[in-house]
C-alpha cells in the first residue's frame, strides 16, 4: 500500500504472527496479561509501547492470541481512557515541533511544506475519529491552540 504524501510504496516493518492461537511457550494466563497491560498503562505507557513490551519482555507476540482481546479492548474494559487517540496525539506533537522549528528558521520552505502535510493528516484523522465518536464532535485542530499545549 502506498504512503499518503509520497510516491513510495511503504516502509519495512515486522510481520505479524501467522497463527492466531496462543504460542506454546507462553506460560502467562489471560488474567496475568491483562494485569500487565493495566499496570503499564497506569505508568503512562502508550498502547503501542505496551504491545512492544509484551513482545520483547514477556514473550507474547500478540495480546489477542492469549487474552482474546486487543490491548485497546483490555484498557477500555479497565476504564483506562486516553483523551486523544495515540496516532492523532503523535501527529499533533510532530506539528508542534515543526511550528517551533519554523519560529526560529522561518525561511525553511521544506519544513513549511512538511507542516502542511502533517496538518492535512491531522484533519483527515480527526474527521475519522469524530465519525467514530472517539473524540468530541466539536474538537478542532488549530495551530495556535496546539502551541499552547
Amino acid at each position: 500500500m502506498a504512503r499518503i504524501h509520497v510516491h513510495t510504496h511503504g516502509k519495512s516493518h515486522s510481520t505479524r504472527p501467522i497463527s492466531k492461537a496462543a504460542p506454546s511457550w507462553t506460560n502467562l494466563t489471560a488474567d496475568q496479561v491483562s494485569s500487565i497491560v493495566t499496570k503499564l498503562s497506569k505508568e503512562g505507557v502508550s498502547p503501542s509501547t505496551i504491545g512492544n513490551k509484551l513482545r520483547d519482555e514477556h514473550g507474547i507476540p500478540l495480546a489477542k492470541s492469549v487474552t482474546g482481546k486487543t490491548v485497546s479492548q483490555i484498557l477500555a474494559e479497565n476504564n483506562v481512557k486516553f483523551d486523544m487517540p495515540e496516532d492523532l496525539e503523535i501527529l499533533v506533537r510532530k506539528a508542534i515541533g515543526l511550528q517551533k522549528h519554523l519560529r526560529t528558521h522561518n525561511s525553511d520552505s521544506r519544513n513549511v511544506r512538511s507542516l502542511e502535510l502533517v496538518e492535512s493528516k491531522i484533519h483527515r484523522l480527526s474527521k475519522y475519529y469524530k465519525s467514530l465518536g472517539r473524540i468530541p464532535a466539536n474538537w478542532k485542530y488549530a495551530a495556535v491552540v496546539a502551541q499552547l499545549e
